[in-house]
């Protein structure tokens, strides 16, 4: 309406409000566009508030605008208060439910009716089946990705709600919500900006679970182990086994995938170092090993000589003894800091019974050494909080655990699929030292506790393979002109 009054064309003259909160309920944005039509020629008339163009007039607008701006913040505030409440109490506000849930009467209050989220019987079978891909896969796979499950599920007939194809943004935002596994978040963006608003904001309330608490944490360790900003896609994907592990002794650049042709056209691949290949025998004079060769020593020798019940039980036992002493350690620094506060209350409790009595006057000689005792006495509280919060408790891990373990690593290393064992391989191995007579297998040992404990499952990781990332602040010229300028 405004753009095709200010076209130069005076198909109009006035525009008519019922109030002028009903055109804008911003002062400044009201101001503004009052003044565009102006200049071509157009007034703008409120029925219920006349009002001329004289100042006084003008500047009663103005005010009654401020007015109704105020009043459309109060009503956002006391709406969203009351949103967030509903949602406390474990009630629908509104919107199309997830997939999966529908939206069904709980109770009513007068005319208002009330809603909460139930499971979908037949849209939560296929959220399982989402589920279960990411962890099992579809049989010939032992794991898909987010475009191979889109791919799998518009293939084998699944539709979404309004029956359209699945895409992967669809699937990332299902495998990463927590509804599914039974808590509810509201007021997690804001409807403006779009941006993510503070933990401390959002609202939790509990609902039917459609997968158990386990299974939705093995997704999202899954996808953080999988995702392109920590892990790059051709390690994920493709062919190469020990593709982002396996490093070169002399400079430490890493092994990529390099690819020879024999006379009779058989193909061979091998491991090369990418720094020799990139820069020349000045970089490094270079190093390569047969593919298939690499592979089976690294799988051969992780499970003869580290997923053996003994060998994990000696890795294991030498790491809870270094552990044990320094906890010995912590141990007697607490109490040393118990002792200590527990003296200054007790100096403190003598002098305030002396005081009450009327033993002791309470002079300034007085006065600061009880200052002096409870600056002591906080001290030494808060030296005691934070050596316990340092400190460790000792897990033991069970021979019955270290056996399952070593059983199913070795069973997941023997598998056929190379994306299914890198996955394994990368969870207790840090890199992989190719020397000219050596292979060296470097991990920690409280990586492999942690794999213990998690049974197998990958640990998540941070970025790593984007070269020199943002070194320097933002790429793009015009936007960092932008942001400095605002």
């Amino acid at each position: 309406m405004v753009e095709r009054a200010c076209d130069g064309q005076n198909d109009f003259d006035v525009i008519v409000v019922h109030s002028f909160s009903r055109f804008f309920r911003d002062a400044f944005g009201l101001e503004f566009y009052i003044r565009k039509l102006a200049k071509h020629g157009v007034r703008l008339l409120s029925i219920t508030q006349e009002l001329g163009d004289d100042p006084a007039q003008v500047m009663m607008r103005q005010v009654i605008a401020l007015f109704d701006e105020y009043q459309s913040k109060e009503n956002a505030k006391h709406t969203l208060r009351s949103m967030k409440e509903n949602a406390r109490q474990g009630y629908w506000n509104g919107a199309p439910p997830p997939y999966g849930f529908k939206s069904v009467e709980a109770e009513r209050r007068g005319h208002r009716i009330k809603k909460k989220l139930a499971i979908d019987a037949v849209e939560a079978e296929v959220v399982r089946q989402i589920f279960t891909l990411v962890i099992e896969g579809d049989g010939d796979r032992s794991s898909l990705g987010i475009k191979a499950i889109a791919v799998w599920l518009n293939e084998n007939g699944y539709f979404t709600r309004r029956g359209g194809s699945w895409g992967t943004g669809q699937l990332h935002s299902l495998l990463t919500n927590p509804v599914y596994a039974g808590c509810l978040r509201f007021n997690r963006i804001e409807a403006r900006s779009g941006k993510a608003k503070k933990e401390t904001d959002i609202v939790h309330a509990a609902v039917p679970a459609i997968v158990d608490t386990e299974t939705f944490e093995h997704v999202q360790r899954l996808l953080k182990q999988r995702n392109a900003q920590v892990t790059a896609p051709r390690f994920v994907t493709g062919p190469v086994l020990l593709g982002g592990l396996a490093v070169c002794a002399s400079c430490k650049g890493a092994l990529t995938l390099r690819t020879g042709t024999s006379r009779w056209g058989n193909v061979y691949r091998y491991y090369a170092c990418s720094s020799s290949a990139r820069k020349g025998k000045t970089a490094c004079k270079g190093r390569s090993i047969r593919m298939d060769k690499l592979d089976t020593l690294v799988v051969e020798h992780l499970a003869e000589r580290l997923l053996q019940p003994e060998r994990l039980a000696e890795v294991l036992h030498s790491l809870a003894s270094r552990r044990a002493e320094k906890t010995a350690a912590i141990d007697r620094r607490i109490a040393g800091l118990e002792k200590e506060a527990r003296d200054a209350e007790d100096r403190l409790r003598r002098l305030y019974t002396l005081v009450e009595r009327g033993l002791a006057e309470l002079d300034h000689i007085l006065k600061e050494r009880i200052e002096t005792l409870r600056l002591d006495r906080d001290r030494a509280s808060a030296a005691l909080e934070r050596a316990k919060e340092g400190a460790r408790h000792c897990i033991k891990v069970s021979p019955a655990l270290i056996d399952q373990f070593g059983s199913t690593m070795q069973e997941k290393l023997a598998s056929s699929d190379n994306a299914f064992r890198k996955t394994y391989i990368s969870a207790i191995v840090d890199r992989i030292e190719v020397d000219d007579n050596q292979v060296r297998i470097i991990g920690r040992k409280e990586v492999l506790e942690q794999a213990v404990r998690a049974n197998g499952e990958p640990k998540a990781g941070v970025r790593c393979f984007v070269p020199k990332w943002r070194p320097v602040g933002d790429s793009n010229p015009c936007y960092q002109r932008e942001r400095l300028v605002s």
